[in-house]
């Protein structure tokens, strides 16, 4: 049997890649790895051993939650003791020998790793999932994209600005430069000298590796919204066809990761709150742009639970392709 390490076990990433595994009931022996601090703590049976150099011998297979900086110090102990890394931070998406893989797109890519195989940004895999089929059918040029990022995307701090600001908005904050409760904030991560943020750059870049396409172009704006868990994404394709609204329903409803919700008339449509703790994405709204004449641009909502498909979930489905090429 196969052993996988659990990095970053403690987070809520690491937690639910666990949960998942056993979810999914993948028959694999499970260490779970953090940081010295946690060593000793016990999760579902398992005791959390710290990690260090010689964590990764006679490990198989390695689940990364960590951040960048932290993944990028274990990730040479991986190598060495050859592993293959399924890693859930930015640190190697776009290097050329890495894949990045959303297993319900491009999971042939799987197969060309060399020890690393990167997990796309949680908004990008959203995305993507709810828009590939609609790309198989229509051909997509440029995606209009407007994100509305739950707090826990900012970890536990998030969490906790969110629920003591809703008692008292003037309590501290931790995670968020301004209040979050009862406000939207336009920024996630750093702006460049074009005003665009690193969170807002990633679906462009990513998108382009995961679909093979060096020419899509994503306008990005990415805002924080006081809501626990589940990202929404108002989202507008322009596209190389002529779109049909009924047709693309249809090709949704077949779309692998995806549960239509397209019926704005009786109120139905995707809600953070629904799809919080599923792992597919729900998309509805889907409607043409009647400010393109010639008929190529549609327009759709989707959501997504963040912590699952948009990063543990994923990375867990990753692991299950490896295992069944070996």
């Amino acid at each position: 049997m196969k052993t996988v390490a659990i990095a970053g076990a403690t987070g809520a990433v690491g937690a639910q890649m666990l949960e998942c595994l056993k979810e999914r009931k993948i028959p694999v022996n499970i260490k779970l790895l953090a940081s010295a601090r946690s060593k000793g703590k016990i999760i579902d049976g398992l005791v959390v051993e710290e990690l260090k150099e010689d964590s990764f011998d006679g490990v198989d297979y390695v689940l990364g939650a960590c951040e960048n900086d932290v993944t990028k110090k274990w990730m040479p102990w991986a190598q060495k003791a050859g592993c293959v890394v399924v890693d859930n931070s930015s640190a190697f998406r776009l290097e050329d020998d890495v894949p990045l893989v959303v297993p319900e797109i491009n999971a042939q890519d799987i197969q060309n790793n060399q020890g690393i195989i990167a997990n796309p940004n949680c908004s990008t895999i959203i995305a993507l999932v709810a828009c590939d089929a609609l790309k198989k059918e229509f051909g997509i040029k440029r995606m209009v994209v407007t994100t509305m990022q739950a707090v826990s995307g900012a970890g536990v701090k998030g969490i906790h600005d969110l629920e003591t600001q809703i008692i008292d908005p003037n309590a501290p904050r931790e995670a968020f430069p301004y209040q979050i409760a009862f406000n939207l904030i336009p920024q996630i991560g750093d702006f460049d000298e074009l005003g665009i943020s690193k969170e807002e750059w990633k679906m462009q870049n990513e998108g382009r590796k995961i679909w093979h396409d060096p020419d899509l172009l994503v306008n990005c704006t990415c805002v924080r919204v006081p809501v626990l868990r589940s990202h929404s994404e108002s989202i507008t394709l322009e596209c190389e066809k002529e779109v049909d609204v009924e047709k693309a329903r249809e090709v949704l409803k077949s779309a692998l990761g995806v549960q239509l919700k397209d019926d704005p008339q009786n109120k139905v449509y995707p809600m953070p709150l629904d799809t919080t703790n599923q792992d597919d994405v729900f998309v509805g709204r889907i409607r043409k742009d009647i400010t393109d004449p010639e008929g190529k641009t549609l327009s759709l909502f989707c959501c997504g639970d963040q912590i699952r498909k948009g990063a543990a979930t994923n990375a867990v489905q990753i692991l299950e392709k490896l295992l069944e090429q070996n």
